[in-house]
């Protein structure tokens, strides 16, 4: 179907097509070291363009200002000094013209030689290179000295055609020089026509002398033109150079800057902004803080890009193991730990799996999870009676079938099956094991790889778990040994005390009855005394043993406090527990109870009372027992007696 003209789809194609142009100029799924070349060779290449520029720009200039400064400028100050000394050889031709005797004409003559011997030397430089140096011939004083390169081209035509010029010159000065020597000389009258003659021949000399100094001059005065051309020839090609170079170079310079700027932002921003939210997530989890809103975009595939999937994928298997960890703790208690363990399991994929539960201190496991009668336990029952002879419980390290088959010898079903064993490592001793098994039909490689990264998962969540099933374990185990007398193993008054509210409210809601017989041993101290307070500890145990074998397994027995017992018969019925009291005595009267040096017998006096028959108040029915315990002792011991309400007396209890 094709775009509406009103659709987005084509800008959206449009923007796509720039976002790809941008990421392709900007090397953004590029690697980093890929992408850190690039971007330097892309800087060097625009360095290396202005650095051609301005290095073609400078040599031209070079080369045109040492010409210039080199070539021309002193090329055309030795043609000008040329000039200046043919236009004095000029002067000096029309004094001698004029000159009255003939030391003036020597003198004329010798200073224009010179002259000329100068244009000599200049020449000579100019033809072959050299130091030009000018002197004053008016006043022989030194005026200047410099280098001047060898003539070329056609520099060095004018050169040779100047030198024969200067030949002529000499050549006319000393014609001119000659005749006017000779008319001087002449002392006797000559006549009219020999005066006539003499004087054309001066003049013709004179006006030969002159011409080759004006060719001379015009010649020298050519050069100078087209030196003052190739001059501002060579100059204007300066001028036009810098002014061409300079916004080349600002272009160069202008776009290098703005793509410098634009790659080093696009590039330093792909960089540290995933960086900057890294670090502010890890000091959010510094702080124990978890946003897991807060995920990090993905504009890349570089290592950066990378880098920030792997920390959001971090981020939220944080997130889960703390939520996790967050539910176990507020668990009531381990059993509930263990079938949200077993839950995140499945969630993994891991369908079939046990978990057992080691007693260190007495060498046993147990299963705990699935509940009893749900599990299909795939190792031989004796592991749960000798705990060593499972090998995760024994190396304290992941045991496993699958690249192993056989590793175990207490894995039954190991032809179907395989399995993987992860112990719960608590203290540098495996707490439990938890036992994930595969049929060994469905394996293959891929299989094997994505088992690998399930137990992996499950091993994180199990290591999150094992210091709340500890605490929850070390709780349990605490409120038991709080809850029990450490000597006979009965429940203690404080049972009683946390229980009482319980027990009450279920025997009303029953409508039944609760009997409670409180007992003493009698002469218990002479126990002590006599044999020892060992002796005392093992008949107070013997005897806790008995009323325990005495009574139900719903009755409660609680050592109330030294040898005194009290027993609670639960819903018994009206006055059915003088019965159980008196069996009570008499098995005790006719024990033989074990002491270091041989048996003794012992007796027991017993009060009883009954709640809600005798009182409303459960305390008080407690009260009132001991109070029959009182009466039994006071009226011979050994026997058992009902609480009635004559023996209670206020003024005395």
């Amino acid at each position: 179907m094709r775009d509406s003209p009103f659709s987005g789809g084509r800008v959206e194609r449009e923007t796509t097509g720039l976002k790809k142009l941008i990421g392709s100029l900007t090397f953004r799924n590029r690697p980093l070291k890929q992408k850190f070349f690039l971007f330097s060779a892309g800087v060097m290449l625009w360095f290396l363009a202005i650095f051609a520029i301005s290095m073609a720009a400078l040599i031209s200039l070079e080369s045109r200002s040492n010409k210039i400064v080199n070539y021309l400028i002193p090329f055309d100050r030795t043609n000008q000094k040329i000039i200046r000394k043919l236009q004095n050889l000029d002067i000096g031709g029309h004094d001698l013209l004029t000159a009255r005797d003939q030391r003036d004409v020597m003198k004329i003559t010798e200073v224009s030689d010179a002259r000329l011997e100068d244009i000599r030397s200049f020449i000579s430089a100019l033809q072959r290179g050299g130091r030009v140096n000018d002197y004053s011939r008016a006043t022989g004083k030194f005026i200047e000295g410099f280098s001047v390169r060898p003539a070329v081209s056609a520099d060095l035509v004018f050169v040779n055609r100047l030198a024969a010029q200067t030949d002529r010159i000499s050549a006319g000065l000393a014609v001119l020089s000659n005749l006017k020597t000779g008319a001087l000389a002449s002392t006797m009258p000559a006549s009219t026509m020999l005066a006539s003659r003499k004087g054309a021949d001066l003049e013709g000399a004179f006006k030969n002398y002159d011409a080759a100094i004006e060719n001379a001059v015009t010649l020298s005065n050519e050069y100078s033109a087209r030196t003052s051309g190739i001059y501002a020839s060579d100059s204007g090609g300066m001028r036009s150079m810098l002014l061409y170079s300079f916004p080349a170079l600002s272009i160069v310079l202008l776009l290098a800057t703005a793509l410098l700027v634009t790659f080093t932002f696009s590039i330093s921003r792909a960089v540290i902004n995933p960086v900057r939210a890294i670090i502010g997530q890890i000091r959010a989890l510094n702080r124990g803080e978890i946003d897991i809103s807060n995920r990090m975009k993905v504009n890349s595939h570089d290592e950066i890009g990378r880098l920030s999937a792997e920390f959001n994928g971090l981020l939220e298997t944080i997130d889960s193991m703390a939520k996790f960890k967050k539910m176990i703790e507020e668990d009531e208690n381990v059993e509930d730990v263990y079938s949200r363990l077993g839950t995140e399991f499945k969630y993994f994929g891991l369908d079939e799996f046990t978990i057992y539960e080691i007693a260190n201190s007495q060498n046993k496991m147990k299963t705990v999870f699935p509940p009893q009668g749900l599990a299909n336990p795939m190792c031989n029952p004796d592991i749960l009676d000798n705990c060593y002879l499972c090998r995760a419980k024994k190396t304290g390290h992941r045991i496993s079938s699958l690249q192993y088959p056989g590793i175990c010898k207490s894995f039954m079903d190991g032809e179907e099956k395989r399995h993987v064993c992860v112990p719960l490592m608590v203290g540098g001793t495996a707490g439990g094991v938890v036992q994930f098994i595969f049929d060994q039909s469905d394996l293959n490689e891929h299989r094997l790889s994505a088992i690998d990264g399930w137990i992996r998962a499950a091993e994180q969540y199990i290591r999150e778990s094992i210091p709340v099933i500890e605490a929850k374990r070390l709780m349990s185990t605490l409120k038991d040994s709080a809850l029990k007398d450490s000597l006979t193993g009965l429940n203690n008054r404080r049972f009683l005390q946390e229980y009482t509210e319980s027990l009450v409210a279920g025997t009303l809601r029953r409508g039944k009855n609760i009997g409670l017989i409180m007992g003493d041993l009698d002469y218990f101290k002479q126990v002590n005394d006599v044999y020892g307070h060992n002796a005392g500890d093992a008949i107070l145990k013997e005897t806790a043993d008995i009323l325990r074998k005495s009574v139900r397994a719903s009755d409660l027995v609680i050592r109330f406090g030294g040898e005194e017992f009290l027993i609670l018969l639960m819903d018994v019925e009206r006055d059915g527990t003088a019965g159980v009291a008196e069996k009570i005595r008499t098995t005790i009267e006719d024990a033989k109870l074990k002491v270091m040096d041989g048996n003794v017998k012992k007796t027991i006096s017993l009060g009883i009372s009954e709640f809600p028959v005798d009182t409303e108040s459960f305390w008080q029915a407690i009260k009132y027992a001991d109070v029959a315990l009182y009466e039994a002792k006071r009226t011979g011991r050994n026997k058992t007696v009902r609480f009635a309400r004559e023996m209670w007396k206020e003024e005395q209890f």
